[in-house]
């Protein structure tokens, strides 16, 4: 220990290590806030991902265990995309407008897309990375496990498809109206010329 100017030894390459892992987190935040509004190409760099996740599954013939509960957990992020914040029935009834004279409200998600795509994300890449460890390669028959997971999805699909319906939301943007600049019609463009 340096009585002299007060510091320790090993200080310098600690803070050298603590500088490093500061600028490299600053710039992981930077990139993901780049990607923020690539939605099309962020999902494409997933698809790329789930699909060389795929292909080390199958070319290794095993880690099902793993991809099981991959599947789990994206059931869940699912369910989570697909519901409202708030949850009509803790509410005690629909709290989205029924009538013409009740106040819009916009649907508003759980869990928000970027928040999804990121998690999805990050649970295949931890999978990819549990495959080269052999610990985490459980023999199973993997058709029972398939089935688990289908009979899982469908029953919890339905149950979340009959609480959009019966709560009347819709948690997809696509075929909804619009509203924008109003276009003037000819008929409107011909009375206000002077």
């Amino acid at each position: 220990m340096n009585v002299g100017d007060g510091r320790v030894a090993g200080d310098g390459v600690s803070s050298k290590i603590s500088q490093f892992t500061f600028t490299l987190s600053q710039r992981y935040q930077h990139l993901l806030d780049k990607s923020t509004p690539q939605v099309l190409y962020r999902w494409i760099f997933f698809g790329l991902i789930a699909l060389i996740y795929a292909v080390r599954v199958f070319m290794v013939q095993g880690f099902y265990i793993i991809t099981y509960a991959l599947g789990i957990y994206i059931i869940q992020l699912l369910i989570a995309f697909l519901s409202p914040q708030v949850d009509p029935e803790a509410e005690g009834g629909p709290s989205l407008p029924t009538r013409g004279s009740d106040e819009f409200r916009p649907f508003v998600r759980r869990l928000p897309e970027f928040k999804f795509w990121y998690s999805l994300t990050k649970a295949v890449c931890i999978a990819f990375v549990l495959t080269f460890f052999s610990a985490f390669d459980v023999p199973v028959f993997w058709p029972i496990l398939l089935f688990y997971w289908l009979v899982l999805f469908v029953s919890t699909m339905k149950r979340q498809i009959m609480h959009m319906v019966k709560y009347k939301y819709v948690p997809f943007t696509f075929g909804k109206q619009r509203y924008g600049k109003k276009v003037p019609s000819s008929d409107e463009r011909s009375t206000s010329k002077p």
